[in-house]
């Protein structure tokens, strides 16, 4: 899928933000991607998560997990549409960990799905719950790539990393944010914010 047509998607859904945001991460930025008011729309959820799917297909995937909460829907989808087996992993006082009974069991083939990826700080502890589980990390999958394909993954010998679309956005860190400095007010959007 060609990178005007994503980021046309995104402008019709009102999912690609412009402003002052601090991200997940903590760093600010003066764009944002909130994936859930694109992956609200089925079709656009069925297509964005029809390329990742694709892109696995042949590695095989048992199990699909995401970091709640924002990944949560990319791996559902892709997950129905490998016929894979979908969890996901929350934090409880801080810490990733997976609950309501899911487990990874030694050996399984596991996908990581998330929406964005700034820092990969999550996607970071989804893996490490799947290594302490006995999986093996076969791919990571995420529409965007915010480092501009410079956050690299940790997976098992093969294992695949793939983005929809990998953009070098300019993050800032919140004490040299020109943006702060010129006064203007940060959001925190997405689920850990306020919007």
């Amino acid at each position: 899928m060609e990178l005007e047509h994503l980021l046309s998607i995104f402008r019709d859904s009102g999912a690609l933000l412009e402003g002052h945001f601090q991200l997940t991460s903590g760093l600010h930025s003066d764009r944002y991607f909130q994936c859930a008011r694109v992956l609200q729309y089925p079709q656009y959820t069925g297509l964005l998560c029809g390329e990742l799917a694709e892109r696995f297909r042949p590695a095989r995937i048992e199990v699909v997990v995401a970091p709640a909460l924002g990944g949560i829907v990319v791996g559902q989808e892709v997950g129905r549409q490998l016929r894979a087996r979908t969890i996901f992993a929350e934090r409880k006082e801080g810490v990733m960990q997976l609950r309501r009974g899911f487990q990874i069991a030694p050996g399984e083939n596991v996908l990581v799905c998330e929406d964005v990826v700034t820092t990969g700080g999550s996607v970071s502890e989804v893996i490490s719950l799947v290594r302490r589980g006995g999986g093996k990390v076969a791919g990571v999958a995420f529409i965007v790539d915010r480092s501009g394909g410079k956050v690299q993954f940790d997976m098992d010998p093969g294992g695949i990393q793939c983005s929809l679309m990998a953009m070098d956005v300019v993050t800032y860190a919140a004490a040299e944010c020109p943006l702060c400095a010129g006064g203007h007010p940060v959001v925190k959007p997405g689920s850990r914010g306020n919007t």
